[in-house]
């Protein structure tokens, strides 16, 4: 879909040992995904969905096929990386290509792994991080405000957002986050954001990387960065990296008993991906075979058409009607057959919305 999730946070914080589990959720589930090339920095991990499983159990397909979604290391950033600190100017590109940021906390003591700042502080910490992205924003538009002053002249479109951006670099001198700039509503913010991708704009899902005692109940460390969370209106999950680790090369029932003797139902990392699907505004839809089970992904609000266009561009182009059974309705009914029987097997035409969970067969003519 081109959409990703950016991993960023200081050095020995827990983001290498993160990104090391999210890559090898993609390696376990490589022999899925043929058309995947996996980068050094990046990794396309299924995203879990137990629904498919149940799908599995009534088809009894050939295979599975999970929706994916990309996270992309970010390393290196440090204090002064808008300013080239520790390859900073290439990374900070990089987060660019990204919609959501997942930045990484450190809130547990570890005498054996030395903090780049001195101790543990966790509201220092993602402040150091996102003080560096406005600072970045702020280089950013400066250099629009510079070409922006010369079309103003003979272009009144340009006149107009040399304004908003004078607004806006007064309010990020302020060291005040795109995000709470109040005149954003608007044309002109609009296409400023579109062109400069600003870094202090993005969706953030703050990841903090626990000990294992502190895992169900949280610490201290933890209850600061909440409220930090809370204040900006940013989500946060709790999770341990190295437990994350030993999880992925678990089987399924392995890795549940171990989830149940940490007194967790859910892994940090399966909650981060759950969490991260959602703000890059995603949903799936089912297609259910013989061959196979598998999860499609699609924006949310997608019509059926545009759904269809996913599988092959002239299911969209061919489009005639979709059959449409809600996942419950499949699941209780026992399958397709059973769904048709009970009227549970909709018709649907051009306009209808694709809701989460549709298992769909597309008609098309081309």
């Amino acid at each position: 879909m081109g959409l990703g999730v950016g991993i960023v946070g200081l050095p020995n914080i827990g983001k290498s040992t993160t990104f090391n589990a999210l890559t090898k959720a993609q390696n376990a589930e490589a022999q899925n995904y043929p058309f995947c090339t996996i980068e050094p920095n990046k990794a396309i991990v299924p995203v879990p969905d137990k629904r498919l499983d149940e799908l599995a159990k009534i088809v009894n397909p050939e295979k599975i096929q999970h929706s994916t979604i990309d996270f992309v290391d970010i390393a290196g950033l440090v204090k002064g990386a808008s300013k080239g600190e520790g390859l900073g100017n290439q990374f900070l590109s990089n987060i660019r290509e990204v919609e959501v940021i997942l930045h990484m906390v450190r809130c547990f003591e570890d005498p054996n792994i030395v903090h780049v700042e001195g101790g543990i502080d966790p509201i220092r910490d993602l402040e150091i991080i996102e003080t560096e992205l406005i600072y970045a924003d702020i280089t950013q538009l400066d250099k629009k405000i510079d070409r922006l002053k010369k079309e103003a002249k003979f272009d009144k479109k340009a006149a107009a957002k040399l304004e908003i951006a004078k607004a806006l670099a007064e309010h990020l001198d302020a060291l005040n986050p795109v995000k709470t700039f109040e005149d954003r509503d608007n044309e002109e913010f609009e296409e400023l954001d579109k062109e400069l991708r600003f870094l202090s704009n993005k969706d953030v899902i703050y990841g903090a990387n626990v000990d294992e005692d502190s895992l169900v109940d949280g610490n201290d460390y933890v209850n600061k960065l909440q409220a930090h969370a809370d204040t900006v209106g940013a989500d946060l999950i709790m999770l341990c990296a190295k437990i994350e680790e030993e999880l992925v090369g678990m089987e399924d029932d392995e890795a549940l008993e171990m989830l149940n003797d940490l007194g967790v139902e859910e892994s940090g990392l399966e909650k981060i991906i759950h969490k991260a699907f959602d703000k890059l505004g995603l949903q799936s839809y089912f297609t259910a075979g013989k061959i196979e089970v598998r999860a499609w992904t699609i924006p949310q609000g997608c019509t059926a058409p545009k759904a269809a266009s996913v599988i092959h561009n002239d299911f969209e182009k061919g489009f005639i009607k979709a059959e449409v059974i809600a996942y419950e309705d499949f699941v209780s009914l026992g399958g397709e057959a059973k769904a048709k029987e009970a009227g549970k097997l909709k018709l649907e035409g051009k306009d209808y919305i694709v809701q989460d969970g549709d298992v769909m067969h597309f008609r098309f003519n081309v």
